[in-house]
């Protein structure tokens, strides 16, 4: 039974988030665009890829939630909203308005946007993101010729996606107290109506808080490094076995084939 579903904004992030859930040792499916055939629920997790970063706001929706219904026949548990760790996105979409879509659709009150991705030097303190030891804004995606980021404040970034509602942040001090100060501090916003909160994230230590903190949240949102923690805690909640070595070796390999076939032109 599919534990996790995943759509991810372009090909080559998808890959990313397959081969690192791989890695664990997962069983991972990855479907180039929308699937044609009915879902078979084998794989653990279900890694959607569409081409939907640079898409006109209400195809990306579109698109997206035909993926979250395909999913959702596959018998997924949670949900992963995967968009690049550099938080790719215009004044108006798409990571904030598929977002939305996605928390409406799944009836949550609330998910959270973590693109941090340490291993690769993305990281968010006090909500801003670097890129190395650049705020996004001083980065070279600040000319990106699509994307231009000149703000390095995600809270700023994502409440004119969302129609100027509030955006709250988990700050780094709140993450270094542990996933049950996290979790309070999430049902603080949430009371306030906080639907889409940015997490602060430095270390990979600080992506297994939030994903501990976040493990009843129907839908999570981020880079590739957030879901990377996640099959351990599936073990220790007894939803997922570890497999034979010898299978953990053939997710793995069966990932890198599926990278080397979304890369082909």
């Amino acid at each position: 039974m599919t534990i996790l579903g995943c759509i991810a904004d372009d090909f080559t992030g998808a890959t990313d988030l397959a081969g690192l859930l791989a890695r664990s040792g997962v069983s991972v499916s990855l479907r180039l665009g929308l699937p044609e055939s009915a879902p078979d629920g084998i794989a653990d997790v279900e890694v959607v890829a569409l081409k939907s970063r640079m898409s006109p706001v209400d195809d990306a929706v579109t698109e997206t939630r035909a993926a979250l219904d395909w999913l959702q026949a596959s018998g997924a548990r949670q949900f992963y909203w995967k968009y690049c760790s550099t938080f790719d996105s215009t004044a108006t979409g798409n990571i904030g308005p598929v977002a939305e879509a996605l928390l409406a659709d799944l009836g949550g009150a609330q998910t959270i946007y973590c693109p941090a991705f340490p291993e690769n030097g993305r990281r968010v303190f006090m909500g801003n993101l670097f890129v190395g030891r650049q705020p996004l804004a001083e980065s070279p995606m600040k000319d990106h010729p699509l994307t231009p980021m000149q703000d390095s404040d995600l809270t700023r970034l994502l409440a004119p996606q969302l129609g100027g509602a509030p955006v709250g942040l988990i700050d780094w001090p709140t993450v270094a107290k542990g996933a049950d100060a996290v979790r309070e501090a999430l049902a603080d916003l949430s009371a306030q109506g906080v639907r889409h909160v940015v997490t602060d994230a430095v270390s990979d230590a600080d992506l297994e808080v939030i994903a501990r903190a976040t493990s009843d949240l129907p839908l999570l949102t981020g880079g590739s490094a957030l879901a990377r923690p996640l099959p351990a805690i599936w073990r220790e909640a007894g939803l997922w076995t570890v497999p034979p070595r010898a299978s953990s070796r053939r997710s793995c390999r069966r990932a890198r084939s599926f990278c080397r076939e979304a890369v082909r032109p």
